[in-house]
């Protein structure tokens, strides 16, 4: 199970006859430049390459009249002013004699895409097409759309796989109205699109555009739109985004398919979006989505007109497609003010049709945050200020993930996939030994053992030898060896750790002695309501401090999605960690999919730099099933979604309360008319 990359040359030769300023950045380099990176880089060669297709006239006919596709195909014989009037007829759009041809196999390599992944010959991939689609309509081209590539992927997974549910995820600049037509009475595609909206003074102007358009009949809270009202949105507002709107109600609805219409208008640079998101945040949010539908992710390019900008975002894109962890995102991860506005809209327009955004009801008003002037002076850089900030960004080329795993049953590493290390190796003993002597519990050799083979794989770790590791400790020495995990990671070098530990385990008692506490996160939870982290609020979630947080572990799925995606991620996004410690310890009382997910979800903040200590009580198979998500698998299933207790909504909400002055990614709304709002 690979990534598909889907792609044919003759996509190139559509292009501008005339002088038309508005349309003259749709150009074939958008496909040479962004394919010759990923060459460069070595990713082309990592993907299982497939030639497009041609979309045959039934299959265009899944979405377009049958006049429209007849009024296309005579394009090929028209001349330069034939083309030329033709085209003034549409928004923002130029015919080609090898549009048609080009438009058929922009669609076809859509197809082919689906048809790979849904037949299981590959996990994951991109066809990388133009012209792009998501703006064309039945019988009407526009934007630079000809055929809606992505509404016709979704029609003929529809008809030929017999899928019900597909969820399309727009993350172009501008609002993709063509697959919102074509779909906004459908309940069996989602689909969700954020856009610069500027209160409907951007192109394409549609009232439609907005957070209250939400389908209509039976697709009522099928159509997500987050419009943004202010140009400069960046890495923290798009995955606040993620965090609160989509991926809330895409767990409840529980896609067989991910389509993404993958513009890169959206990046830094692009003279059509004014946004900062860098590219390596199109990594995490496809990471984000390959926890969906069981990784089965189809991306399908749209726009994208900053080529250096374009091309690097592909690449990150198709890295994560691979499984390669995302690299850390860079600049604070603090959302900007309009974005929470926006994102608040979205839920207050969704909650009556989602039951996961209904969670996050009554909640108190967080601080607004300023707008501050760098998000407008970054979004009128020039040409040289961009390509100065793009080349200081970390884009060299990730190694193929190595994930390693230290086990105590040999016979589990069967069932590893091939390229994952089953490390025999440990710590020197002496070392081991000096970091054992404080602890009573790490004084048998069993347990000693098992010390030297978690600091043998967090040295791998820390050096770059490896992306992430899983350990299994004895339960008797759960506590001492995540203490001696956190100590070691920070003597060797860990600036800002991470532990979320899971089960009967306590803080270390003096890490703030030595002045820890500014250095180490720690989130817990308890499977029992009674038995809560450092003993703290018994069956309530408390913060000790803004650096010590507990919650109990939620009984429903809808909880501890909430739970993960509404407190574990913003908490680690806004903390920016450079390692992860996961620990899993007696009586964690999580389920194996549920342990995935959470693993599978920290990859992200760290830049993939998570080990994970299993308690050896567990079930046999979660070491295979953790070595398998941070190797870059998509996690099992979570199964049907149940919403949260009024309990465990409750508890979150105080939670949150208490976090958000300190950590800006929970933050979720803001009081209209407050400082740096519009």
């Amino acid at each position: 199970m690979g990534t598909a990359l889907v792609y044919h040359e003759d996509m190139t030769a559509a292009r501008l006859l005339w002088d038309d300023p508005e349309c003259e950045i749709e150009c074939p380099e958008r496909l040479t430049t962004a394919l010759e990176r990923l060459q460069q880089r070595g990713l082309e060669q990592r993907c299982l390459r497939l030639a497009a297709r041609e979309a045959s006239e039934a299959e265009l006919g899944l979405v377009h009249s049958p006049e429209y596709v007849a009024l296309l195909q005579g394009t090929q014989a028209l001349g330069t002013g034939e083309l030329q009037t033709l085209s003034g007829q549409y928004d923002a759009v130029y015919f080609h004699p090898s549009t048609f041809h080009c438009a058929r196999l922009a669609a076809g390599a859509a197809l082919q895409l689906v048809d790979a992944v849904l037949a299981g010959a590959v996990r994951n991939g991109l066809a990388l097409v133009r012209p792009p689609g998501h703006h064309s309509q039945r019988a009407a081209a526009n934007g630079f759309c000809v055929f809606n590539n992505v509404a016709i992927a979704a029609k003929h997974a529809q008809r030929q796989h017999g899928l019900h549910r597909i969820l399309i995820v727009d993350w172009d600049v501008h609002h993709g109205q063509g697959i919102q037509y074509i779909f906004e009475d459908d309940p069996s595609v989602l689909y969700f699109s954020w856009h610069r909206y500027e209160h409907g003074r951007f192109w394409p102007y549609l009232r439609e555009s907005d957070a209250d358009a939400v389908g209509q009949g039976p697709g009522l809270g099928f159509t997500v739109n987050l419009p943004w009202n202010q140009v400069g949105m960046g890495n923290a507002d798009y995955v606040a985004a993620f965090l609160h709107v989509l991926l809330p109600v895409a767990f409840e609805f529980n896609p067989e398919l991910v389509l993404v219409s993958a513009g890169f208008d959206s990046a830094i640079g692009d003279p059509e979006g004014q946004m900062q998101a860098t590219p390596e945040c199109f990594a995490h949010l496809t990471q984000l989505l390959q926890m969906l539908a069981g990784g089965r992710v189809c991306a399908v390019l749209e726009g994208g007109y900053h080529l250096e900008s374009l091309s690097q975002s592909v690449c990150m894109m198709v890295q994560a497609l691979l499984g390669d962890p995302a690299p850390p995102l860079s600049g604070p991860m603090v959302p900007h003010a309009s974005a929470l506005e926006s994102i608040q809209s979205v839920q207050v327009a969704q909650a009556p049709h989602w039951m996961s955004l209904q969670q996050q009801e009554g909640r108190p008003s967080p601080l607004l945050l300023p707008g501050g002037p760098e998000f407008k002076a970054a979004a009128t850089q020039d040409v040289a200020a961009l390509s100065s900030l793009l080349d200081q960004l970390r884009l060299n080329p990730t190694p193929p993930v190595r994930t390693a795993v230290a086990l105590t049953a040999p016979d589990a590493a069967l069932a590893l996939p091939s390229d994952v290390l089953c490390e025999e190796g440990s710590a020197p003993q002496e070392e081991t030994q000096a970091w054992a002597r404080p602890h009573e519990a790490l004084a048998q050799d069993r347990a000693l053992t098992a010390l030297g083979k978690v600091l043998y794989l967090l040295d791998r770790i820390l050096d770059g030898q490896v992306s992430s590791g899983i350990a299994v400790t004895p339960a008797s020495a759960a506590a001492a060896t995540l203490d001696v995990a956190i100590r070691c990671g920070l003597s060797h070098g860990a600036q800002r750790l991470l532990c979320l530990a899971v089960g009967q385990l306590d803080r270390p008692p003096d890490l703030t002695d030595d002045g820890y506490d500014s250095q180490v996160m720690c989130v817990s939870g308890s499977a029992s309501r009674t038995n809560l982290w450092l003993n703290i609020g018994g069956k309530e979630a408390a913060a000790l401090s803004m650096f010590h947080v507990s919650v109990p572990l939620p009984g429903t799925t809808g909880g501890f999605l909430s739970c993960v995606l509404a407190l574990v991620l913003p908490l680690a996004y806004s903390f920016q960690p450079d390692l992860v410690l996961v620990a899993l310890g007696p009586a964690h009382g999580l389920r194996d999919p549920q342990a995935a997910l959470l693993a599978a979800l920290l990859r992200g903040p760290a830049g993939g730099r998570v080990l994970v200590l299993v308690d050896e009580e567990s079930t046999p198979q979660l070491a295979v099933v953790l070595a398998r998500v941070l190797h870059g698998e998509a996690a099992p299933s979570l199964g049907p979604f149940s919403m949260a207790s009024p309990e465990e909504v409750q508890a979150l909400m105080q939670l949150r309360g208490q976090l958000e002055p300190r950590w800006k990614m929970l933050q979720v709304a803001s009081e209209a008319g407050g400082p740096g709002s519009g």
